[in-house]
């Protein structure tokens, strides 16, 4: 009798903490990473309570606190005037109603948490520069080929390989990304450099015609991570490290209010990447093989749950694995588990990025009115998200592994 021998694609947020998750239930992992060295690109990320309650089952959230900045709400403000539409508190009653806090963290920061989380549990779980190609069937095991002609067989192959997933084009064959006809630009500027208290402990979302800018603070409040978003339907570069122009940056976001115009000048340059998206699939597993994160359900940023559905679904399958006979049995729980929630924040992150950019006056007046007439609106519109437990449906990770978990060669 051996452990479950696990293959992850993928050194992401969502294929480390599915390592870190899988690890604590007692299978053999191996995580493979097509990139030379372990490393994170981008900048800020929302971690919300339904995904830190993940992270604390794995060790993670202690070290979470001490880097990321607790923001005390997340406003929805107007492009021009400044005006507060919509608001959620983040205090302590924030926190006593969903269990968990609220965090802004540089994605570099978890990732290197995460890393560390894995390489306690498994020092030499993480190969890289390995490049999956191809992933098959080997009888009762999965076996997945490289780029460089080695190859590798588990029991389960986990492809946590991003929007342009290889395992995803094995399983089910090509099918493009969707462009969504939105770019974005990113850049981060040291809160010394603005005019003291410009920036607050807040989460902001500036809403325009056709446009929005979003920004937060960073590791500990020194650095603000800025997002301006707009409609373009030239640019369809996907690219986290394509440098953008910031004289374009300034002209998309011309007429925009002073806070705004601050954090620009302030900017020393900035990359720019275009938006992509795909529709709900039907399935994502085959036999012995899964999909998870943005393999499966690539979503818009708009809802911020990107990474946090990805954090869900490693705590999902590790639990389906740990508490089902069979692996394609299990395999098929957790995509069964999974697939209604993803797929209805997949569409409802599409839905908010059209309410955030509405153009005619008679629509952005309409939904101003609402938000004037309802405060707690957005609070309740995320609050199906936050408020889910994985844990508390599922089960502790510390749960003791039944015998139909582990398998003979």
């Amino acid at each position: 009798m051996r452990p479950l021998q696990v293959l992850i694609i993928g050194a992401g947020l969502g294929g480390l903490t599915a390592a870190a998750c899988l690890r604590r239930a007692g299978f053999a992992v191996r995580v493979y990473e097509q990139a030379p060295v372990l490393g994170e690109v981008g900048a800020g990320i929302q971690i919300s309570p339904n995904a830190v309650k993940v992270l604390r089952q794995i060790g993670v959230a202690a070290a979470l606190d001490a880097v990321a900045v607790r923001p005390l709400a997340l406003e929805g403000r107007d492009w021009q005037s400044g005006q507060v539409l919509n608001r959620i508190e983040l205090g302590d009653a924030f926190v006593r109603t969903y269990g968990a806090p609220y965090y802004h963290v540089h994605r570099a920061d978890l990732h290197a948490l995460l890393v560390a989380a894995v390489q306690r549990l498994a020092p030499d779980a993480i190969c890289l520069g390995a490049r999956c190609v191809g992933v098959e069937a080997a009888g009762e095991r999965v076996r997945v080929r490289f780029a460089n002609g080695t190859a590798a067989e588990g029991d389960v192959v986990v492809g946590a390989d991003g929007i342009h997933s290889v395992v995803r084009h094995s399983l089910f064959g090509p099918e493009a990304p969707r462009f969504t006809g939105m770019v974005a630009f990113r850049a981060t500027v040291p809160l010394a450099r603005l005019p003291a208290g410009l920036i607050e402990r807040k989460g902001y979302n500036w809403m325009g015609p056709h446009h929005h800018f979003v920004h937060y603070l960073l590791r500990r409040g020194t650095l603000v991570n800025c997002v301006g978003v707009c409609e373009q339907d030239h640019w369809r570069l996907e690219s986290w490290s394509t440098e953008g122009d910031l004289r374009e940056l300034r002209a998309e976001f011309t007429g925009w209010h002073p806070t705004i115009q601050a954090l620009i000048a302030a900017m020393d340059r900035c990359f720019k990447w275009a938006l992509y998206d795909r529709e709900p699939m039907p399935r994502w597993t085959c036999g012995r093989v899964t999909l998870l994160g943005d393999a499966c359900h690539p979503m818009l940023p708009f809802l911020a749950q990107g990474a946090c559905m990805a954090i869900e679904d490693a705590y999902v399958l590790a639990r389906c694995l740990q508490t089902h006979a069979g692996v394609e049995a299990a395999l098929q729980a957790y995509e069964a588990a999974r697939k209604p929630r993803v797929s209805q924040v997949q569409l409802g992150a599409r839905a908010r990025g059209q309410r955030l950019h509405l153009a005619d006056p008679a629509a952005i007046a309409e939904r101003n009115a609402r938000f004037a007439q309802d405060p707690d609106f957005r609070q309740r519109e995320m609050d199906w998200i936050y408020r889910y437990d994985v844990v508390a449906e599922f089960g502790p990770l510390a749960a003791p592994l039944t015998p139909a978990r582990h398998e003979t060669p």
